[in-house]
């Protein structure tokens, strides 16, 4: 099932029409991506309409560098892989093929519990060649040993041994967040995000949690507890918000931490694809833009100058959602 919305597509339309005219003149042609649109109804594909061609081929003439995010991956060890869980083999191939300069797990990456003897076991034999680029966030999963102590053993090497941590991607700055209030200090947190982001203007800035603060899923939804993040992010102009726990991929507009739509929010994406299983849609959220959960995927983005471009692919290959939008 997948769904999607025409609301906010005017805004989304010309962000995309002026971004690939300039692609266009910048190589002294014409306009690109004439053809059938990669967002057709059908097996593995979004139904309804939407500005397929001209996004996708935005997306593939724009620069940046480019990072590949999923979270919810791994199943637990010596569960059976069918055609809508334990695909993290196919996931961690389609990452890969990417050539991200960085892959951003975003939590709940070893089931059921997060164990080390896991993560070394199941996670290792497929999204494992991918830790070294990898930038990982915790997930719920993971501190179900106590203060997240497997993930954080197994990511060492790629978070310092922290539970949320700041570095550079060209020239954004990138947030990768802990989203576990009930296990850690999101008041502490949130005074750091504020110091850092201080600290370290941008013009384009993203967080990444593994708990979404808007979502349509009928199994979690909303995520309240992360209000205080988004506040912070959205004071300080952030543009971009990754999050997974829901196992689907979910695209909203620009939103406030109060559920409002505005310009002056952050575009955010559910991408709970990562492998494990897939949840059914509830009420569609405000804002929502598409919502897809028919197979396991990855989301591509660009991280430009000013821009930033997605693409979600599907591990049977079918573009899904694509896309560019400039930073506020």
């Amino acid at each position: 099932m997948s769904r999607w919305s025409s609301r906010g597509s005017a805004r989304f339309l010309v962000a995309t029409a002026a971004l690939l005219l300039a692609a266009a003149c910048s190589q002294g042609g014409g306009p690109a991506g004439s053809g059938s649109s990669p967002f057709g109804a059908g097996s593995g594909g979004v139904s309804g309409s939407s500005p397929g061609s001209v996004a996708a081929s935005t997306f593939d003439a724009m620069g940046g560098v480019r990072v590949a995010a999923a979270g919810d991956i791994v199943c637990s060890p010596g569960e059976d892989v069918t055609a809508t869980t334990c695909r993290d083999a196919d996931t961690a191939k389609l990452a890969e093929e990417f050539r991200p300069r960085y892959v951003l797990p975003l939590g709940d990456l070893q089931y059921d519990d997060g164990a080390l003897a896991d993560f070394q076991s199941a996670y290792a034999k497929t999204w494992g060649k991918l830790a070294p680029i990898s930038r990982p966030v915790p997930g719920n999963h993971d501190y179900h040993e106590n203060g997240a102590a497997g993930y954080l053993q197994y990511f060492r090497a790629q978070t310092g041994g922290r539970n949320y941590y700041a570095f550079d991607i060209g020239s954004w700055r990138y947030y990768a967040l802990d989203s576990n209030c009930s296990d850690i200090d999101c008041g502490a947190e949130a005074a750091w995000l504020e110091k850092d982001m201080a600290a370290h203007p941008r013009q384009c800035s993203a967080i990444a949690m593994h708990h979404p603060r808007y979502s349509s899923s009928s199994e979690h939804g909303d995520q309240t507890e992360v209000k205080p993040l988004w506040e912070v992010a959205v004071r300080h102009h952030a543009d971009l918000a990754l999050a997974g726990h829901d196992h689907d991929y979910e695209r909203f507009q620009a939103m406030d931490a109060d559920g409002h739509v505005t310009a002056s929010g952050m575009v955010s994406f559910v991408v709970g694809t990562g492998g494990k299983s897939l949840y059914d849609e509830g009420n569609p959220d405000e804002g929502s833009v598409l919502f897809y959960n028919d197979r396991a995927g990855i989301l591509e983005l660009k991280l430009g100058t000013g821009k930033f471009g997605w693409r979600f692919q599907n591990v049977d290959g079918k573009t899904v959602d694509a896309g560019v939008q400039s930073c506020r």
